[in-house]
């Protein structure tokens, strides 16, 4: 007669890491200002969109704010980048711990959305 196989019990499944939730920027609580649109771009109607790399730490300032990718005019990505640098964010999660995260903060120049006098 043969002997019964034992079969080996499969190891855990380690847990999932905790879900990473990106730090937020928009909404009317953060009082995050739009930047300053650089009234030369304006004459000029410079416009296009701003991509800036954004590391923020667990208290949710700004630690650094880089340019991922241009405009294609160095006035109105300095205007950005001025802006975001006072920012305030909501510090990105891992479960219910604030983490600091690096994450691409896009910022729009619009001729269309100036208000005209």
């Amino acid at each position: 007669m043969a002997a019964a196989a034992t079969a080996t019990p499969a190891p855990p499944t380690p847990a999932p890491a905790p879900h990473v939730q990106e730090p937020l920027y928009r909404g009317g609580y953060l009082n995050n200002p739009k930047p300053t649109y650089p009234p030369l771009s304006i004459e000029m109607e410079e416009t296009g969109t701003v991509r800036l790399r954004v590391q923020v730490s667990a208290q949710g300032l700004p630690v650094s704010v880089e340019l991922e990718h241009s405009s294609g005019f160095p006035r109105l990505d300095r205007a950005a980048q001025t802006a975001v640098r006072g920012w305030k964010f909501i510090p990105a999660k891992r479960g219910d711990e604030a983490i600091p995260y690096t994450f691409i903060v896009p910022v729009e120049f619009s001729l269309k959305n100036l208000r005209k006098p």
